[in-house]
């Protein structure tokens, strides 16, 4: 009896302890399945951008709600997955953890890492879909983000919370000037993020080896969506990198994203809304594939200081054929972003690097932002290089110049020559100046471009041993004396003619 009664007082005790809350779950089944989308049947209450669950641990992403089914898009192979398969609700939209553990890691648009190092803690997950900084928290731009190339920080700079476009034909350097900008933070506190979109996991580890080589891989994060990824994770990649570049900005850390390249990512749109069955527009994209990017873009700025003073500059990349800018994804993504750096394929097949083409760049905003400095120098020389290069074009008619017009083209020659830059070797904003100083008086008239290299490097040399606090002056924001712009000239005239 009174072991009956002890057991009866631990059944009522692990009645007690036990939890019997009813857990609601919405299941239904898949419909159909066809190249990285499924329809699915019922889930009367998902949500858009709603993560389901797949059987094998496959996610998918809901793009179309239709009366008795939703579209999905997947995110993991789902080679697996058929007609009849139990899908769930999650109940989460689609999010990325956000975190300082992030920096030097290579992850996934899901936040999954990629580079064999185990997995990162965090507290927290973020939706990859937010709405832009509102205009009453931003700030002009008003500081430069330095990129250590001469042809872009003189004449297409950029600042701290812009968006400035890259383009131009495949193979032409495109993604070669974002590393550099990347690489050139090193030392500027920029924490730096590179989505790569529909890229091959080869160009993709080149890059991360670049990056661990100048040592700026600990400033820097990989979010990649490879060309052998499902179309939906290629698709919310950039939002993903936004996201967590977001979250950097409002503790007040200034960030750079590139975008590598946005091409890719509306060809990666347009593929699941055509299997989707979505009605086709021009060249076949959908009719919202501008907002898809303006959302994108729209949230790259700079905030006020009473919000965080944070920066997000953006640096989306895209891909034109035979040079025409004026194709539907270029002229689209020009008209969103706040000016373009044009590389020219006839400059690249000449050997000319970087080949940007100086006079299709611009710069909206980035001119407010740049060093005083700059210009007393490269004001001048803008308007004289977008002289030459008309005048050059006459010269190819074998007409007889003028003494002025030579000396222009020998002129304009030798700032070519100046503005041609290898790779990873990243300037200074003061030595730039100091170069360009040297230019405006000829010091490098009549050279050729291995001469030219040489003189550079001397007068590099002499300006960093002689003139540290003119530098100095120049990182700090303020303009150059006429007094001190004559003992540099001088100087290195004398340098240059051999008399010391």
């Amino acid at each position: 009896m009174i072991e009956t009664k002890r057991t009866l007082q631990a059944i009522r005790q692990s009645i007690d302890k036990t939890d019997v809350t009813l857990k609601k779950e919405e299941i239904s089944k898949v419909q159909s399945v066809s190249s990285g989308t499924a329809l699915v049947s019922g889930l009367e209450n998902a949500q858009m951008d709603e993560l389901l669950q797949f059987p094998h641990n496959v996610h998918g992403m809901v793009q179309t709600l239709n009366r008795d089914t939703v579209g999905v898009v997947f995110l993991d192979n789902p080679s697996k997955i058929k007609a009849g398969d139990k899908v769930a609700r999650t109940g989460r939209v689609s999010d990325v953890p956000v975190t300082e553990n992030l920096l030097g890691r290579v992850i996934n648009p899901l936040g999954e890492p990629l580079d064999g190092k185990g997995p990162y803690s965090y507290d927290e997950r973020r939706q990859i879909e937010v709405e832009a900084v509102p205009i009453m928290d931003r700030a002009p731009v008003d500081t430069p983000l330095q990129t250590g190339i001469k042809a872009v920080d003189a004449f297409t700079p950029i600042g701290r919370g812009q968006r400035e476009l890259i383009l131009g034909d495949r193979q032409t350097g495109k993604t070669a000037i974002a590393l550099d900008t990347i690489i050139n933070q090193k030392n500027s506190g920029v924490i730096s993020i590179y989505c790569a979109i529909g890229q091959r996991n080869a160009a993709v580890a080149t890059i991360i080896a670049d990056l661990q080589k100048y040592d700026v891989m600990d400033k820097t994060i990989v979010v990649s969506a490879a060309a052998d990824d499902e179309a939906g994770m290629q698709f919310i990649a950039p939002y993903a990198a936004t996201t967590i570049g977001e979250y950097f900005m409002q503790q007040g850390h200034d960030v750079l994203v590139v975008y590598d390249d946005l091409t890719s990512h509306a060809r990666a749109y347009r593929q699941m809304s055509l299997l989707l069955r979505r009605p086709p527009g021009r060249e076949a994209f959908p009719g919202d594939i501008f907002y898809i990017h303006s959302r994108l873009l729209e949230r790259a700025t700079h905030l006020r200081a009473e919000v965080g003073g944070g920066s997000l500059t953006a640096l989306p990349i895209v891909s034109t054929e035979a040079g025409n800018i004026s194709a539907y994804i270029p002229t689209n993504i020009i008209s969103i972003t706040d000016g373009q750096i044009y590389l020219s394929a006839q400059m690249f097949q000449k050997g000319l690097m970087p080949a940007i083409d100086t006079g299709r760049s611009v710069s909206r905003v980035g001119g407010d932002a740049q060093l005083p400095a700059y210009k007393s120098v490269v004001g001048p020389l803008k308007l004289f290089y977008a002289q030459f290069e008309e005048l050059e074009s006459f010269t190819k008619f074998g007409t007889q110049l003028d003494k002025e017009t030579q000396q222009r083209i020998t002129r304009g020659q030798a700032v070519r020559s100046v503005l041609q830059q290898r790779r990873f070797s990243p300037l200074s904003a003061a030595e730039q100046i100091a170069i360009f100083a040297a230019t405006n008086v000829g010091l490098f008239d009549g050279m050729d471009t291995a001469d030219s290299i040489r003189a550079q490097e001397t007068i590099l040399r002499v300006f960093n041993t002689r003139f540290k606090e003119i530098a100095h002056s120049i990182e700090m924001r303020q303009k150059i004396s006429d007094t001190d712009m004559e003992k540099m000239i001088q100087v290195f005239s004398q340098i240059m003619s051999g008399e010391e």
